[in-house]
């Protein structure tokens, strides 16, 4: 059977209560560990008996999400939201997706229903919750592979909503050559109440849009399978409503008219399409007619907030002409250099490799590890020893993404040992970017070497056994890991 733990990000304990209640009273093989994400410092209520408990920093889900998965262990984390529901099947029906999935298989997407009022048409906000019932990748109930989410990072952190998040890592899983499949279990979403702001609030989503076209592209929305949207109607409402203004400040009445005439048009046309499908009472048509006529303006204004905070963070390095991923070498560079190691008690971290790492990861940065093993080849360490000091490296560092590791000796002429660009290739390849994407830290030449082979960038971390000539020869030259890593994101030293 396979073994999968439960992830819950959590900012509101009275609907956390209702979903722990409802896992609690199915059937089916229960998680190997329940893990909740308390969103804020503060959230109450989180003292529950077999719940464990990991107190977030109020950054979001996606950050939320990176602490349990990272604090978990089963193969398998199933991610919820805290406002779902599980029927008394879901755990027996989760154990069905998950059986015998190919490696292949990164995630397995559960159905959301949203059950609506029977006897009256749904409103404005319920019709928006449904179209969760439709949405690609959504991880109000999306189980992940482990592996497949250190392979790729996790979720980017930058996504401080919950909005898009979900789309953004289903993209880089795909396009790292993963699957997503839909299982055949369920969850329920009710939709809840809202306030009458609430269609504005959620416009704060066109910030997102831009930060997801900066990311993967133009062609994002058909790869994620996220409809178009009216951003390109709101343009046009929003400069006629401010044309007429103008026009009218300069006395020219028939334009003022004119562009007066087109901006209602527009928001007619939004306010009735909101109205049509509903209950079509009075408190929603008022509130379909004011929130119409300040949609467009608000939702041009949170794309160009997001715009100017993608161009900021271009600026800053930390943007999507940063590096994609950064790749590292082992020995001396992440851990104390002990000569064909292995013996996982004598890991020693370098200072501040886990800081560094951190910040790498909560900028939405992939990571993996290249690393010559010629201990292997020359009989001195085995494979199996190799593994489990990879493994405790992981374990003090977090995890690092694939381990492409070179296990022959140097005078078998391999295509993968340092200075020849085969790891960096081949990392490159499983991250699912392109090499001259990535950066290459390391600790000697021939971890530069093997970089400028494979058309990556270089950043050098002298040691002590570093030579004067490799330093020398060396593009970048940083300090320390830490001052590596903002080389690597901004290009500029701290």
């Amino acid at each position: 059977m396979t073994g999968f733990d439960v992830v819950i990000p959590s900012a509101r304990s009275a609907s956390l209560g209702r979903l722990l209640r409802s896992l609690a009273e199915g059937h089916g093989p229960l998680p190997e560990r329940l893990i909740v994400v308390g969103d804020r410092p503060d959230v109450p209520g989180l003292e529950l008996p077999g719940v464990e408990v990991v107190r977030g920093e109020a950054r979001g889900p996606a950050a939320a999400r990176n602490a349990g998965w990272r604090a978990a262990s089963a193969e398998w984390v199933a991610f919820l939201d805290d406002d779902v529901v599980v029927p008394s099947g879901w755990r027996a029906a989760l154990a069905r997706d998950l059986a015998e999935l190919p490696a292949r298989v990164a995630g397995s997407q559960g159905r959301i229903v949203v059950p609506l009022q029977p006897g009256r048409r749904p409103t404005d906000w319920e019709r928006n919750v449904r179209g969760l019932e439709d949405a690609r990748w959504a991880t109000a109930d999306m189980a992940y592979r482990r592996s497949a989410l250190e392979a790729v990072g996790g979720f980017d952190e930058r996504f401080r909503r919950a909005y898009r998040e979900d789309a953004e890592i289903g993209l880089r899983l795909t396009d790292a050559g993963y699957e997503i499949r839909r299982g055949s279990r369920h969850v329920l979403h009710p939709a809840g109440r809202a306030r009458p702001s609430a269609s504005l609030r959620l416009q704060a989503g066109n910030a997102d849009d831009a930060l997801m076209r900066a990311l993967h592209g133009r062609d994002w929305r058909e790869r994620a399978g996220a409809p178009r949207g009216r951003l390109p109607v709101h343009l046009l409402t929003t400069s006629a409503g401010l044309g007429g203004l103008f026009a009218a400040a300069l006395g020219r009445r028939r334009l003022a008219a004119a562009a007066g005439a087109a901006w209602l048009a527009g928001v007619s046309e939004l306010a009735w399409a909101r109205i049509a499908p509903g209950p079509r009472d009075a408190r929603e048509i008022a509130t379909m007619a004011w929130t119409s006529a300040l949609m467009p303006p608000v939702a041009i204004l949170q794309r160009l907030r997001g715009e100017l905070r993608t161009r900021r963070l271009r600026r800053s390095g930390a943007d999507p002409e940063r590096p994609a991923a950064v790749l590292f070498d082992r020995d001396g560079t992440l851990v104390e250099d002990v000569p064909y190691n292995g013996d996982p008690a004598a890991v020693r971290p370098v200072a501040g490799a886990r800081e560094a790492l951190d910040r790498l990861r909560s900028e939405g940065v992939r990571l993996a590890v290249v690393s010559n093993q010629s201990g292997v080849g020359r009989g001195l360490v085995s494979p199996g020893q190799v593994d489990a000091v990879n493994e405790r490296v992981d374990e003090l560092l977090g995890p690092l993404g694939p381990w492409l590791v070179c296990p022959h000796a140097p005078d078998e002429r391999c295509d993968c040992r340092k200075p020849a660009p085969g790891l960096v290739l081949r990392a490159a390849r499983e991250l699912g970017v392109r090499p001259d994407e990535c950066v290459v830290v390391g600790d000697i030449g021939s971890d530069i070497e093997a970089a400028r082979a494979a058309g990556a960038r270089a950043i050098l971390v002298p040691t002590p056994r570093t030579r004067p000539g490799e330093v020398r020869d060396a593009p970048v030259v940083a300090r320390d890991l830490g001052q590596a890593v903002e080389l690597a994101l901004t290009g500029r030293a701290s």
